[in-house]
């Protein structure tokens, strides 16, 4: 079981707080156990929406498999003690991952830790936060950045984007795809793209076989999945199968899985990876089938 750690800081956003609460929430709903802290430095922290949330001031005991959120907040920037940045430090340095949603970041770069490293950041606050912390790289139009267990985000709805991002990175796509669905949001979601994502758009029905298929596909995306295999999870024939799939979905189980695994790639090329890389971890066969296949969607969508 592995705890979320929210830090907050005085005039707190309820959004950048629930957001990614709710996300490992729902997740632990599914059965992917976590538990949560609620820490500051005063036992009450006003929010901005005028609600005064309750705080533990003495940190938990944190394992390397443990998360940091810093939610944003508003207002003039109040640094937090040196011994709360501290704690953010030493996290880090064990091996565990530190989150920062909106100007929660910059209690991240009070601490050290974006220093040689990128970032996102919400658009307004970019020039400020560059004259501040120099030796950190922001990344512009990206709705969420991960660099070496440092992750950050650039607004408060997208605290939930980077909340989904880190249990895709934690238990996989399908994690995050069932906890996006039970909560109608996007699986993936970055600047720029407005489309869903497949593992919503295609879920809209009631079939429950096509559902099981589907859990299957999304489980296993970047492996081979002959039709056989699906046809004996479903209890029924191939044909069957096929049918049902393109019903319930308009599209063949391929097709699902392909749709799967270009969003995949396309997510790890905006994170920086190499279209051969991209295309390895989604379970391409190689690069030139990822090439084209982007092309014929650029193609489409023209």
């Amino acid at each position: 079981m592995s705890s979320v750690v929210f830090l907050l800081i005085p005039q707190v956003h309820l959004l950048d707080v629930a957001g990614p609460a709710e996300v490992f929430s729902t997740a632990d709903d599914l059965g992917y156990a976590y538990t949560f802290a609620y820490v500051a430095e005063d036992s009450q922290v006003a929010t901005v929406q005028g609600l005064t949330l309750s705080a533990v001031t003495r940190w938990p005991r944190l394992a390397p498999d443990d998360l940091i959120i810093v939610p944003g907040r508003r207002g003039p920037a109040r640094s937090p003690a040196r011994q709360t940045l501290r704690r953010l430090r030493e996290h880090h340095a064990s091996g565990g991952t530190v989150a920062g949603v909106w100007a929660g970041t910059d209690a991240l770069g009070r601490a050290g830790l974006l220093d040689g490293r990128r970032c996102a950041l919400h658009h307004c606050a970019q020039e400020e936060f560059a004259r501040l912390y120099p030796r950190a790289e922001v990344v512009k139009d990206a709705l969420y950045v991960e660099d070496d267990r440092i992750v950050t985000s650039a607004g408060v709805a997208s605290g939930i984007d980077l909340a989904l991002h880190l249990l895709s990175m934690r238990h996989g796509p399908n994690a995050a795809g069932r906890v996006a669905r039970a909560m109608l949001a996007h699986a993936h979601r970055d600047a720029g793209v407005a489309r869903l994502s497949p593992m919503l758009r295609r879920r809209s029905h009631v079939d429950q076989t096509v559902h099981r298929i589907q859990d299957l596909i999304e489980s296993r995306f970047t492996e081979r999945l002959p039709l056989r295999l699906l046809a004996k999870a479903a209890g029924c024939s191939e044909r069957t199968v096929t049918r049902l799939f393109r019903q319930a979905t308009g599209i063949t189980p391929l097709a699902y899985q392909t749709a799967l695994r270009l969003e995949r790639a396309e997510h790890l090329l905006r994170q920086g990876a190499t279209t051969e890389v991209a295309a390895r971890e989604a379970g391409f066969r190689d690069a030139r089938t990822l090439r084209r296949l982007r092309a014929r969607g650029r193609a489409a969508s023209s």
